[in-house]
């Protein structure tokens, strides 16, 4: 059994995602987790991630800001706490589409969540996406 963890984002490295993006990593498998992964992900002015889907659900809260999200090609405009629920395979993204920096809360139901870019069709692990790909068994 993993002990409890007490995450302060302040101190924690942050990923650039490129497009004015970065993310900072949560909950993942290297506190012990083995059932969910989660994190806050930084949006300047004008930042957007790629349309994607994952093969799990996702859950996103707005914790700072406001966003748009575009849900399987309709637009929803969201401000600070208003949460979305995305099932697996559905094709989704987040704009920062005001001129202040937005933040998001996510969290995939799965350690094992992947990113399917819609554009490329290219698949990674959420996991490998940050660097906390899973720690291959020794022989």
């Amino acid at each position: 059994m993993a002990d409890p963890a007490i995450l302060r984002p302040a101190t924690l490295p942050s990923n650039d995602r490129g497009g004015g993006a970065s993310t900072v990593p949560l909950v993942t498998r290297r506190c012990g987790s083995t059932s969910l992964i989660n994190g806050i992900t930084s949006f300047a002015p004008g930042a957007a991630i790629g349309l994607h889907f994952h093969n799990c659900e996702e859950s996103v809260m707005v914790i700072e800001g406001e966003a748009v999200v575009e849900i399987d090609g309709e637009r929803h405009h969201l401000g600070t706490f208003d949460t979305t629920w995305v099932p697996a395979n559905v094709p989704h993204r987040f704009l920062n589409e005001s001129d202040r920096e937005m933040k998001i809360f996510w969290t995939y139901a799965t350690i094992d969540a992947t990113r399917t870019m819609v554009l490329t069709h290219e698949t990674r692990s959420i996991d490998a996406e940050h660097g906390h790909a899973p720690r291959q068994a020794s022989a």
